[in-house]
């Protein structure tokens, strides 16, 4: 019940800002403030609905430390896609071809922060930590990982190789950052500025979508394998492999930190073994 009263509220609230964004039609002001104020009004609505249906405070998104954390996310998200792109233009798969538009970066910027805002509080904030609180984080990872892949089924151009590596290198690596972390500042700051660098710097399409120029105009070519093809670098082997390298790490930072959750029968069981041995 619990996982629905938060899931209904908060995808309400985003699907309400993310609706008013797209209404505007990349005017630039109005698609800048409202992304923001959809952002904002998401956390805020997470932030209430968790002290409503769990009664206590919304630490993960507390905003003591938001901006290190943020940074901290973006700085992981920029670096892993100039590694991507960089590998592909390296292959000949990606070439800048002049200069973009500074208005469509900035229409950007507020469109990318509604959309990293809102997915991660309904995947990672809502879905991954309740779900993780009942069979464990690794199969939790794995199930939301499954269902951020299927939201982007529908995207334009969108394939099944497409929907897999976005389960795997988007909801898998972002779940886990979630759990190596626990907040969801860090996780936000990294799916936002992987979109910000795709779309805004570098020109690429973004999950299959068109956007206005970024900072850069481009064109990719070669192998889809290689370049993504039409859906955009997302479903290049080059994001897979650097998408289960970040996964690794932070998964390997969880369980250092002791934020792995055991499946909860196994840990019953274990703690019935440790009560027997006593």
């Amino acid at each position: 019940m619990r996982l629905v009263k938060q899931l209904v509220i908060v995808s309400a609230v985003a699907a309400a800002g993310s609706l008013s964004v797209g209404a505007v039609q990349w005017n630039v002001p109005l698609t800048l403030i409202l992304g923001v104020a959809t952002a904002v009004l998401s956390l805020l609505a997470y932030a209430w609905v968790v002290r409503w249906t769990e009664h206590r405070a919304p630490v993960e998104v507390a905003v003591a430390g938001a901006g290190a954390a943020l940074g901290r996310g973006a700085l992981i998200g920029v670096g892993m896609f100039a590694a991507v792109i960089a590998n592909i233009a390296f292959v000949g798969g990606y070439r800048v071809i002049g200069w973009g538009s500074v208005a469509g970066a900035v229409a950007l910027f507020g469109f990318m922060a509604a959309a990293a805002v809102t997915e991660e509080v309904v995947f990672r904030g809502v879905l991954f930590r309740i779900v993780e609180g009942r069979i464990g984080t690794w199969a939790a990872l794995a199930l939301t990982g499954v269902l951020f892949g299927l939201s982007h089924v529908f995207n334009p151009n969108a394939t099944l190789w497409s929907t897999i590596a976005i389960a795997v290198e988007a909801g898998g690596m972002l779940a886990a950052a979630y759990a190596a972390t626990r907040n969801l500042w860090v996780p936000i700051g990294l799916h936002f500025a992987w979109n910000f660098a795709e779309g805004a710097i570098f020109g690429t399409d973004v999950s299959g979508k068109s956007a206005p120029e970024g900072l850069l105009r481009s064109v990719m070519s070669g192998p889809t394998a290689l370049s993504g093809g039409e859906f955009g670098p997302e479903a290049s082997l080059y994001t897979l492999v650097a998408g289960l390298a970040v996964t690794a790490g932070f998964l390997r930072l969880a369980r250092r930190r002791g934020h792995v959750v055991p499946l909860r029968r196994r840990a019953a069981r274990n703690d019935a073994t440790a009560a027997l041995s006593r």
